[in-house]
Protein backbone atom coordinates (compact mmCIF):
# COMPACT_ATOMS: atom_id res chain seq x y z
CA UNK A 1 0.00 0.00 0.00
CA UNK A 2 1.46 3.38 -1.05
CA UNK A 3 2.31 5.74 1.79
CA UNK A 4 0.23 8.93 1.78
CA UNK A 5 2.36 11.91 0.73
CA UNK A 6 2.93 14.31 3.62
CA UNK A 7 1.94 17.92 2.92
CA UNK A 8 4.82 20.34 3.50
CA UNK A 9 4.50 23.58 5.49
CA UNK A 10 5.03 25.53 2.26
CA UNK A 11 2.10 23.72 0.63
CA UNK A 12 -0.04 24.51 3.67
CA UNK A 13 0.96 28.18 3.48
CA UNK A 14 0.19 28.32 -0.23
CA UNK A 15 -3.22 26.66 0.29
CA UNK A 16 -4.01 29.07 3.14
CA UNK A 17 -2.99 32.12 1.12
CA UNK A 18 -5.02 30.90 -1.88
CA UNK A 19 -8.03 30.47 0.38
CA UNK A 20 -7.48 33.98 1.74
CA UNK A 21 -7.33 35.48 -1.76
CA UNK A 22 -10.57 33.71 -2.73
CA UNK A 23 -12.37 34.66 0.49
CA UNK A 24 -11.18 38.28 0.17
CA UNK A 25 -12.65 38.48 -3.32
CA UNK A 26 -15.97 37.12 -1.96
CA UNK A 27 -15.79 39.83 0.75
CA UNK A 28 -15.23 42.48 -1.95
CA UNK A 29 -18.26 41.31 -3.90
CA UNK A 30 -20.42 41.35 -0.77
CA UNK A 31 -19.18 44.79 0.26
CA UNK A 32 -20.24 46.14 -3.16
CA UNK A 33 -23.69 44.81 -2.32
CA UNK A 34 -23.25 46.53 1.03
CA UNK A 35 -26.31 47.24 3.12
CA UNK A 36 -28.69 46.86 0.16
CA UNK A 37 -30.12 43.42 1.16
CA UNK A 38 -30.82 44.74 4.67
CA UNK A 39 -32.34 47.95 3.28
CA UNK A 40 -34.63 45.88 1.03
CA UNK A 41 -35.61 43.69 4.00
CA UNK A 42 -36.34 46.75 6.20
CA UNK A 43 -38.46 48.33 3.47
CA UNK A 44 -40.42 45.09 2.99
CA UNK A 45 -41.07 44.94 6.77
CA UNK A 46 -42.11 48.61 6.78
CA UNK A 47 -44.50 48.04 3.85
CA UNK A 48 -46.00 44.97 5.54
CA UNK A 49 -46.56 47.08 8.69
CA UNK A 50 -48.21 49.90 6.69
CA UNK A 51 -50.48 47.42 4.89
CA UNK A 52 -51.53 45.94 8.25
CA UNK A 53 -52.24 49.46 9.54
CA UNK A 54 -54.33 50.29 6.46
CA UNK A 55 -56.26 47.05 6.84
CA UNK A 56 -56.98 47.80 10.53
CA UNK A 57 -58.04 51.39 9.74
CA UNK A 58 -60.36 50.23 6.94
CA UNK A 59 -61.88 47.70 9.34
CA UNK A 60 -62.42 50.48 11.92
CA UNK A 61 -64.20 52.63 9.29
CA UNK A 62 -66.39 49.67 8.26
CA UNK A 63 -67.29 49.03 11.92
CA UNK A 64 -68.18 52.71 12.45
CA UNK A 65 -70.35 52.69 9.31
CA UNK A 66 -72.14 49.60 10.69
CA UNK A 67 -72.66 51.47 13.99
CA UNK A 68 -74.18 54.42 12.06
CA UNK A 69 -76.53 52.07 10.20
CA UNK A 70 -77.59 50.49 13.50
CA UNK A 71 -78.26 53.94 15.03
CA UNK A 72 -80.32 54.95 11.98
CA UNK A 73 -82.37 51.77 12.40
CA UNK A 74 -82.79 52.61 16.12
CA UNK A 75 -84.05 56.10 15.15
CA UNK A 76 -86.59 54.61 12.75
CA UNK A 77 -87.70 52.19 15.46
CA UNK A 78 -88.11 55.04 17.96
CA UNK A 79 -90.13 57.08 15.44
CA UNK A 80 -92.35 54.08 14.79
CA UNK A 81 -92.92 53.63 18.54
CA UNK A 82 -93.69 57.36 18.96
CA UNK A 83 -96.29 57.14 16.20
CA UNK A 84 -97.78 54.08 17.88
CA UNK A 85 -97.90 55.81 21.31
CA UNK A 86 -99.45 58.95 19.78
CA UNK A 87 -102.19 56.82 18.21
CA UNK A 88 -102.76 55.11 21.57
CA UNK A 89 -103.06 58.51 23.30
CA UNK A 90 -106.11 59.25 21.17
CA UNK A 91 -107.87 56.23 22.62
CA UNK A 92 -106.96 56.55 26.34
CA UNK A 93 -109.67 56.68 29.02
CA UNK A 94 -107.82 58.65 31.73
CA UNK A 95 -105.01 61.11 32.37
CA UNK A 96 -102.79 58.48 34.01
CA UNK A 97 -102.66 56.42 30.79
CA UNK A 98 -102.11 59.59 28.74
CA UNK A 99 -99.18 60.72 30.96
CA UNK A 100 -97.65 57.24 30.85
CA UNK A 101 -97.68 57.29 27.04
CA UNK A 102 -96.31 60.86 27.03
CA UNK A 103 -93.35 59.66 29.08
CA UNK A 104 -92.78 56.82 26.57
CA UNK A 105 -92.86 59.36 23.71
CA UNK A 106 -90.36 61.63 25.57
CA UNK A 107 -88.11 58.65 26.20
CA UNK A 108 -88.11 57.77 22.47
CA UNK A 109 -87.36 61.44 21.61
CA UNK A 110 -84.34 61.29 23.94
CA UNK A 111 -83.28 57.99 22.32
CA UNK A 112 -83.45 59.65 18.87
CA UNK A 113 -81.38 62.64 20.09
CA UNK A 114 -78.81 60.31 21.63
CA UNK A 115 -78.62 58.21 18.43
CA UNK A 116 -78.19 61.38 16.31
CA UNK A 117 -75.43 62.55 18.65
CA UNK A 118 -73.69 59.16 18.34
CA UNK A 119 -74.02 59.30 14.50
CA UNK A 120 -72.31 62.75 14.48
CA UNK A 121 -69.52 61.38 16.70
CA UNK A 122 -69.08 58.32 14.47
CA UNK A 123 -68.91 60.53 11.37
CA UNK A 124 -66.19 62.67 12.98
CA UNK A 125 -64.24 59.50 13.81
CA UNK A 126 -64.66 58.22 10.23
CA UNK A 127 -63.30 61.50 8.85
CA UNK A 128 -60.31 61.29 11.22
CA UNK A 129 -59.66 57.66 10.25
CA UNK A 130 -59.90 58.53 6.54
CA UNK A 131 -57.31 61.31 6.99
CA UNK A 132 -54.95 58.78 8.62
CA UNK A 133 -55.71 56.30 5.79
CA UNK A 134 -54.76 58.93 3.17
CA UNK A 135 -51.50 59.79 4.99
CA UNK A 136 -50.64 56.10 5.46
CA UNK A 137 -51.44 55.30 1.81
CA UNK A 138 -49.21 58.18 0.70
CA UNK A 139 -46.36 56.86 2.84
CA UNK A 140 -46.97 53.32 1.56
CA UNK A 141 -46.81 54.49 -2.10
CA UNK A 142 -43.50 56.26 -1.44
CA UNK A 143 -42.06 53.20 0.33
CA UNK A 144 -43.21 50.94 -2.55
CA UNK A 145 -41.38 53.18 -5.06
CA UNK A 146 -38.30 53.24 -2.82
CA UNK A 147 -38.40 49.44 -2.52
CA UNK A 148 -38.68 48.97 -6.29
CA UNK A 149 -35.68 51.25 -6.80
CA UNK A 150 -33.59 49.42 -4.17
CA UNK A 151 -34.62 46.01 -5.54
CA UNK A 152 -33.62 46.92 -9.10
CA UNK A 153 -30.31 48.27 -7.74
CA UNK A 154 -29.71 45.01 -5.86
CA UNK A 155 -30.79 42.86 -8.81
CA UNK A 156 -28.33 44.69 -11.10
CA UNK A 157 -25.46 44.04 -8.64
CA UNK A 158 -26.51 40.40 -8.17
CA UNK A 159 -26.70 39.88 -11.93
CA UNK A 160 -23.16 41.22 -12.30
CA UNK A 161 -21.59 39.29 -9.43
CA UNK A 162 -23.73 36.17 -8.82
CA UNK A 163 -21.87 33.93 -11.27
CA UNK A 164 -18.44 34.96 -9.98
CA UNK A 165 -19.52 34.65 -6.34
CA UNK A 166 -20.85 31.11 -6.90
CA UNK A 167 -17.58 30.08 -8.58
CA UNK A 168 -15.55 31.64 -5.75
CA UNK A 169 -17.62 29.98 -3.02
CA UNK A 170 -17.18 26.65 -4.78
CA UNK A 171 -13.39 27.20 -4.95
CA UNK A 172 -13.31 28.34 -1.31
CA UNK A 173 -14.98 25.06 -0.26
CA UNK A 174 -12.62 23.09 -2.51
CA UNK A 175 -9.49 24.76 -1.08
CA UNK A 176 -10.80 24.43 2.49
CA UNK A 177 -10.84 20.63 2.07
CA UNK A 178 -7.09 20.63 1.29
CA UNK A 179 -6.24 22.32 4.60
CA UNK A 180 -6.13 20.30 7.80
CA UNK A 181 -8.97 20.94 10.23
CA UNK A 182 -6.83 22.49 12.99
CA UNK A 183 -5.26 25.03 10.61
CA UNK A 184 -8.57 25.78 8.91
CA UNK A 185 -10.24 26.45 12.26
CA UNK A 186 -7.37 28.77 13.23
CA UNK A 187 -7.77 30.61 9.89
CA UNK A 188 -11.54 31.00 10.40
CA UNK A 189 -11.06 32.16 14.00
CA UNK A 190 -8.51 34.84 13.03
CA UNK A 191 -10.66 35.90 10.07
CA UNK A 192 -13.73 36.39 12.27
CA UNK A 193 -11.77 38.58 14.70
CA UNK A 194 -10.15 40.99 12.23
CA UNK A 195 -12.08 43.85 10.65
CA UNK A 196 -11.09 43.31 7.01
CA UNK A 197 -11.25 39.50 7.15
CA UNK A 198 -7.52 39.11 6.45
CA UNK A 199 -6.22 36.11 8.39
CA UNK A 200 -3.19 35.47 6.13
CA UNK A 201 -1.03 38.42 5.05
CA UNK A 202 2.28 38.85 3.30
CA UNK A 203 5.26 40.86 4.52
CA UNK A 204 5.38 44.30 2.92
CA UNK A 205 8.29 46.70 3.54
CA UNK A 206 9.40 44.72 6.57
CA UNK A 207 5.98 44.70 8.25
CA UNK A 208 2.90 42.46 8.02
CA UNK A 209 0.38 43.68 5.44
CA UNK A 210 -1.74 46.52 6.83
CA UNK A 211 0.42 46.85 9.97
CA UNK A 212 3.04 49.43 10.97
CA UNK A 213 4.92 47.11 13.31
CA UNK A 214 8.25 46.04 11.80
CA UNK A 215 9.03 42.33 11.85
CA UNK A 216 12.59 41.55 13.01
CA UNK A 217 14.94 40.51 10.13
CA UNK A 218 15.56 37.11 11.74
CA UNK A 219 11.81 36.36 11.78
CA UNK A 220 11.51 37.57 8.18
CA UNK A 221 14.23 35.08 7.17
CA UNK A 222 12.42 32.26 8.99
CA UNK A 223 9.17 33.12 7.18
CA UNK A 224 11.01 33.09 3.84
CA UNK A 225 12.23 29.51 4.48
CA UNK A 226 8.57 28.38 4.67
CA UNK A 227 9.39 25.72 7.25
CA UNK A 228 6.84 26.71 9.90
CA UNK A 229 3.60 28.61 10.36
CA UNK A 230 4.39 32.06 11.81
CA UNK A 231 1.82 34.21 13.59
CA UNK A 232 2.37 37.98 13.77
CA UNK A 233 2.62 38.85 17.48
CA UNK A 234 0.95 42.27 16.96
CA UNK A 235 -1.96 41.52 14.63
CA UNK A 236 -2.39 37.78 15.34
CA UNK A 237 -2.41 37.04 11.59
CA UNK A 238 -0.60 34.21 9.76
CA UNK A 239 2.40 35.53 7.84
CA UNK A 240 3.76 34.54 4.40
CA UNK A 241 6.70 35.97 2.46
CA UNK A 242 6.13 38.46 -0.37
CA UNK A 243 7.46 36.11 -3.09
CA UNK A 244 5.04 33.31 -2.18
CA UNK A 245 2.19 35.85 -2.03
CA UNK A 246 3.01 37.22 -5.50
CA UNK A 247 3.13 33.69 -7.01
CA UNK A 248 -0.22 32.73 -5.49
CA UNK A 249 -1.86 36.00 -6.54
CA UNK A 250 -0.79 35.34 -10.12
CA UNK A 251 -2.01 31.75 -9.93
CA UNK A 252 -5.45 32.71 -8.58
CA UNK A 253 -5.75 35.56 -11.12
CA UNK A 254 -5.13 33.06 -13.95
CA UNK A 255 -7.60 30.62 -12.43
CA UNK A 256 -10.42 33.18 -12.57
CA UNK A 257 -9.34 35.01 -15.71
Amino acid sequence: MAKKKEITVEEKLRALYDLQLIDSRIDEIRSVRGELPLEVEDLEDDIAGLNTRLSNLSEDVANLETDISNKKLAIEESKSLMKKYEEQQKKVRNNREFDSLSKEIEYQELEIQLSEKRIREFNVKIEQKKEVIDTTQEKLDKQQQHLEHKKSELDAILKETEKEEKALISKSEEFSKTIDKHLLNAYKRIRSKVKNGLAVVSIERGASGGSFFTIPPQVQLEIATRKKITIDEHSGRILVDAALAAEEKEKIAHMFA
